[in-house]
């Protein structure tokens, strides 16, 4: 041992010498000094509101993170769901440490996701990114073939594969609905293959909030390449070109059909135009059909005319926010633009059908009934209190709910309420009982608990008997009181003759209105409703809150219950006839 500890001792002199001789100084420590504060941690995947929606009940999803400090970091935990996942106390950088790594077993859900980072001074920082795995989509209307909701990916929902990204294309902070949106960049765009996409009838359907830079871009283009052109592309004989472009200062919206032969416009002139200063969504459509072609902003159409139909020759990608690549010539590039739930139809939809989409931005509550009681966005289960069943005799799908005595359901309020509010449903009278609760929430009346009535918030929507027929009312709670629409006679169904129809009411800030079958039966002012303890909706009855006065369960059908976050027009009413 002496003669190693010799040997290694001259090893460290003859290194010292040489380092004098060539200059070099010895290595020296060099306190880092005192630790200036915790440590910093960044996800990069899966960012915050990311869903994952594929057709497996169970997938896999990439976890990506960065934790650094200014000293030394110690240990770094990954937790999901509150169970650690991965751990790591070595490093080949004591001060910056990156990861990513597959974790496969995400169930349908919400999963929240933890990354600790601890240094050595035992400063600990925590990052969280909540992110969903969705059930399997299924389309809303028959011909969708595409649909992009833009909630922290790229990915096309119907045959779940991912668009392919240039540049550096973001994500908005909020979307239209749901948890982002599509936030254009410069030299930036995503595409898609056509594949499956085109048919002699198409439409596609999205939400656009208008930003001024460029005061020129493509939104969305299927064009054909142009090989006489190849850095400017404009190859208009084929396909479509959906764009923008100043006019006076405002972005007018223009589409250009390629026919074979030659193209056709659809210019709405000012009437396609939209100021780019407002901060506000706006909803675009165009239908192409073998005869015609429609454009509309909000749902009114804006540019409509005959032509001969389209032509898909050489017709082999989508553009998404670009002109690029296939229609460049005019100076029509990325869009810097919002764009939101951007869908795409094999059909050339219905102005009705184009309102609908408009509608379904604010729906946030659908039932079908269709097997299930099962709530289609939270994939939530209704609580069920009795025996309610179901019958084939259905307005739509396989099954409606049927009502039985004593029988009803119950659901949990939560992001239901809000200064508006809508409810839609088809419904199928009975004449027993001859008074039912049908839609409820309302606070609990602690002074009568075995006949609850009090009004004062939510709203109570109900059926009974005058002379015979069956009269729907709806009262409204205010906070400070109550407030009646009480259609009279025009409100009435007769129970001997019970037909499928549809209900509907509507709350905002400042009326109220009752429709049947689309036609107004009650309208009148109001202050807006009160939502004060509003825990639950109960459904087919009025039972537990509103029984004071017999309105129990109603032994009536109901099917396509839908719920919205605002006050629907008329017209969108009517479209879900």
């Amino acid at each position: 041992m002496r003669k190693i500890f010799k040997y290694s001792l001259g090893l460290s002199l003859l290194i010292l010498m040489l380092s004098c001789e060539d200059r070099i100084d010895p290595i020296t420590e060099v306190d880092p000094g005192p630790d200036a504060g915790a440590p910093t941690v960044i996800i990069e995947k899966p960012v915050d509101g990311f869903s994952i929606q594929v057709p497996d009940l169970i997938a896999s999803t990439t976890i990506k993170f960065r934790a650094e400090d200014d000293i030394e970091i110690e240990s770094v935990s990954v937790k999901l769901d509150g169970q650690e996942i991965a751990f790591y106390d070595e490093f080949l950088d004591f001060r910056i440490f990156n990861e990513e790594f597959i974790y496969d077993n995400i169930t349908t859900g919400d999963h929240v996701l933890e990354v600790s980072a601890t240094d050595l001074a035992g400063n600990v920082t925590t990052s969280v990114s909540n992110f969903s795995k969705e059930p399997p989509y299924t389309p809303l209307f028959p011909g969708e073939t595409f649909y992009m909701n833009f909630d922290g990916s790229y990915n096309e929902l119907v045959s779940v594969t991912s668009a392919t990204e240039f540049g550096s294309p973001n994500f908005a902070p909020v979307g239209r609905v749901g948890s982002g949106a599509y936030a254009g960049a410069s030299d930036s765009y995503l595409t898609f293959p056509t594949d499956g996409l085109l048919a002699n009838e198409f439409s596609a359907s999205f939400w656009l909030k208008v930003n001024a830079a460029p005061d020129r871009a493509g939104v969305l283009v299927i064009g054909p390449p142009d090989e006489s052109n190849p850095d400017a592309q404009n190859n208009r004989t084929s396909g479509f070109r959906f764009f923008r472009e100043n006019a006076g200062g405002m972005q007018r919206f223009k589409l250009n059909i390629g026919t074979g032969s030659g193209e056709a416009w659809f210019d709405g002139g000012a009437a396609a135009d939209v100021d780019p200063n407002v901060d506000e969504w706006v909803h675009f459509a165009f239908t192409i059909s073998e005869t015609e072609a429609v454009v509309y902003k909000n749902g009114e159409v804006v540019s409509q005319n005959a032509f001969s139909g389209i032509d898909w020759t050489g017709c082999d990608i989508l553009s998404i926010m670009s002109g690029a690549p296939r229609f460049t010539g005019w100076g029509h590039n990325s869009d810097e633009s919002y764009m939101d739930e951007l869908r795409i139809f094999n059909m050339a939809l219905s102005q009705d059908e184009v309102i609908e989409l408009i509608a379904q931005a604010d729906e946030i509550f659908k039932l079908d009934f269709n097997g299930s009681y099962t709530e289609s966005y939270s994939d939530q289960d209704c609580t069920e209190v009795g025996n309610p069943g179901f019958t084939s005799d259905a307005f739509e799908g396989t099954n409606a709910y049927e009502g039985a005595a004593d029988s009803y359901l119950t659901f949990p309020t939560d992001q239901l309420l809000s200064n508006e509010f809508s409810a839609v449903f088809n419904y199928k009278v009975d004449a027993a009982p001859d008074r039912a609760g049908i839609l409820v929430i309302g606070p609990p009346d602690v002074n009568n608990p075995d006949a609850q009535n009090n009004r004062n918030s939510g709203f109570r929507f109900f059926r009974e008997n005058a002379g015979g027929m069956q009269r729907f009312k709806l009262n409204v709670g205010t906070g400070s009181g109550e407030a009646w629409f009480d259609g009279g006679s025009a409100a009435d169904l007769d129970p001997a003759n019970p037909q499928w129809v549809q209900m509907a009411f509507t709350i905002s800030e400042t009326e109220c209105v009752v429709y049947i079958n689309g036609q107004i039966v009650s309208q009148n002012t109001f202050p807006g409703v009160d939502w004060t303890d509003c825990d639950i909706l109960s459904i087919m009855s009025g039972a537990p809150r509103f029984t004071g006065w017999g309105h129990l369960s109603d032994e009536s059908a109901m099917d396509d219950l839908r719920i919205f976050k605002k006050a629907l027009s008329q017209a969108e009413i009517q479209s879900m006839l």
